[in-house]
């Protein structure tokens, strides 16, 4: 008979111990010890469920083939490029994102485009049925589409061995449990042994694995964060519910780059990919309204132009407030002392509201110089000329730091019909400007920026 035992298991780096402990030893993380019941018995990890794992030998690495296999074309130009190219075979990918984003949505939509493939899809949260009417709603078929409602991992195995799939998608992770482990599903020990199980079976059966999983309350990925580390690609599905807009982040990846980012937009027939987010960003007219600026931003290797919004007001209470949506408020701060302190606009005792147009989270420092610019529009009340795009990190010092990529920066506005780019001074080195039919005013302060715009 097997015996067990109770363990205390740290729900953020998955490290056990006999007893309960306030801090975890591995991580140091306060109060994320779960307590946990075990059964230890000996399993033959080479066989399961009917599946045979081949043993590995070691070889040198000039032995080593490497052939150029091609990358599996999932029919989503978004989600190819997030993913470097296409899905890897062999590959262990993790989509995560919050309750109703769509990432179900997304994963389904995608599968059944592709042709030629033969797909197992286990879901172990929703019925065959909800997938079906699902299916109905984003209007795509496939015959190849197998699905199955299943959340023993045992019996996955079993059906993988009886359909051979090429492709195999698990909704959601958090649901899958194994007998080998006594523990309730979506516990710390029931998530890192399946998912170790998962990636064994992935890289010894060449078979691609999309996982689907939670995330908490915090934002990152529910479960252990060995979860993270198991899977050769995390993806996160964000996006504010309010919005249509939704964006795919690679938080890691093997195979490609991790500043790749995919947009969609949510309609009732399923997520749209949007091809030029900048069009969709930025409104139609703001003529006459100030506190509105223009900032050719990149993610990845994608530039698009994004509507900046400031607003400006004397502080009612006797503390002015700071708020950003869409950036970062500790570097809203740090532009603002550089207004005061280098320009010398007295801002000390005036409300700001900083807001990033279409629900978008920008990281890129390319923006500073629209931030302060739409914050001292607003000031002023004075608008900025609809037919301006700016690009320009600012120091602290007061001066315009050059930027990566301006090319294509430049070339984006000039495709919306943009008139004038203000750039950074040192950007103009090296750059071939007889191609550009976009005015190009380089600044070097911040105070040449505003006699531009301001005059």
């Amino acid at each position: 008979m097997a015996k067990e035992k109770t363990v205390y298991v740290c729900s953020n780096c998955g490290q056990d111990s006999p007893k309960w402990q306030g801090k975890c030893p591995a991580c140091g993380e306060w109060n994320t010890f779960v307590e946990e019941i075990v059964r230890k018995e000996p399993v033959n990890r080479r066989h399961v469920s009917g599946i045979e794992f081949s043993k590995a030998k070691p070889v040198t690495i000039h032995d080593i083939a490497v052939d150029d296999e091609p990358r599996i074309d999932l029919f989503d130009e978004e989600l190819n490029r997030v993913l470097g190219g296409g899905l890897v075979p062999g590959s262990l990918v993790l989509i995560g994102g919050e309750p109703g984003i769509g990432k179900s949505t997304l994963v389904l939509q995608t599968v059944l485009r592709i042709p030629n493939k033969r797909i197992l899809y286990i879901s172990g949260e929703e019925s065959t049925r909800q997938l079906k009417l699902r299916a109905d709603r984003i209007s795509h078929t496939a015959s190849d589409c197998l699905i199955v409602c299943e959340t023993s991992l045992e019996q996955i195995y079993v059906h993988v061995k009886n359909t051979q799939p090429d492709l195999v998608i698990i909704d959601s992770i958090q649901t899958i449990s194994t007998e080998n482990v006594e523990s309730s599903p979506g516990s710390v020990t029931q998530v890192r042994e399946c998912s170790a199980s998962i990636l064994r079976f992935a890289k010894e059966t060449h078979t691609p694995v999309l996982l689907i999983g939670h995330i908490n309350k915090e934002g990152s990925i529910a479960g252990p964060k060995v979860l993270e580390h198991i899977v050769d690609t995390v993806l996160q599905f964000e996006g504010d519910q309010h919005y249509m807009y939704r964006i795919l982040r690679s938080i890691k990846n093997r195979f490609g780059s991790t500043s790749e980012l995919g947009i969609y937009e949510m309609r009732q027939d399923g997520l749209r990919q949007v091809s030029n987010p900048s069009e969709l960003l930025l409104s139609q007219d703001h003529e006459g309204m100030s506190g509105i600026a223009i900032a050719s931003a990149i993610e990845g290797v994608r530039p698009f132009l994004i509507e900046t919004q400031a607003l400006v007001s004397s502080a009612v209470y006797g503390n002015p407030q700071r708020s950003a949506t869409g950036f970062d408020i500790r570097r809203m701060n740090m532009l603002l002392a550089v207004l005061e302190k280098r320009v010398g606009f007295k801002l000390g005792q005036k409300d700001v509201f900083l807001n990033i147009a279409g629900g978008l989270k920008v990281n890129d420092p390319a923006i500073d110089l629209a931030v302060i610019s739409a914050i001292l529009s607003s000031n002023m009340d004075t608008e900025i000329d609809s037919d301006v795009c700016l690009a320009g990190e600012v120091g602290l010092s007061g001066e315009i730091r050059p930027v990566n990529r301006i090319e294509q920066r430049i070339g984006e506005a000039e495709k919306l019909g943009f008139k004038r780019f203000i750039l950074p001074k040192y950007n103009m080195q090296g750059l071939n400007t007889k191609n550009i039919k976009i005015e190009l005013i380089p600044v070097r302060k911040v105070e040449e920026a505003f006699r531009a715009l301001f005059g």
